[in-house]
């Protein structure tokens, strides 16, 4: 009986492993300072892929206006080094503003790439109070916002 019991959990174990396989986020490193780990993110970005774990180091160019229908998201645009801009959307429902964030301010993060044609957005930069997202983050000046 222990035999097949053990068999089971294996044929569940590869079933779950499979399933994860297919359908988690791709993870990617990126910085917006490094032409070589960039390279990933222009292959998201020249592929229209989305759904994309990302992790990125680069400066804010712009600060715009926060988002206020719905979640609320503060808002700003990274400029990676093929001088592509990305949209960074952090919730500021689930997770502290950014403070005294300011063009020229580098910053690292860690969340979801989606594609659109004018380079794309990063966003579940915050923690998922479900526990069914990988939880993102925001560092900025040695805090890591989430």
């Amino acid at each position: 009986m222990a035999k097949k019991k053990q068999h089971w959990l294996l044929i569940a174990g590869l079933v779950i492993a499979y399933a994860y396989s297919q359908y988690a986020p791709q993870i990617m490193s990126l910085s917006g300072n490094d032409p070589h780990t960039d390279s990933a993110l222009q292959h998201a970005i020249s592929n229209q892929q989305s759904d994309v774990q990302v992790t990125v180091t680069a400066p804010v160019v712009k600060i715009l206006r926060d988002d206020m229908k719905g979640s609320q998201h503060q808002r700003f645009l990274i400029k990676i080094a093929n001088s592509t801009t990305i949209l960074i959307a952090h919730n500021i429902d689930l997770a502290p503003r950014v403070e005294q964030l300011k063009t020229g301010d580098t910053v690292s993060i860690y969340g979801e790439y989606e594609w659109n044609n004018k380079g794309g957005v990063i966003h579940w930069t915050h923690h998922d109070p479900a526990n069914r997202h990988p939880h993102g983050w925001i560092k900025h000046q040695g805090k890591t916002y989430q």
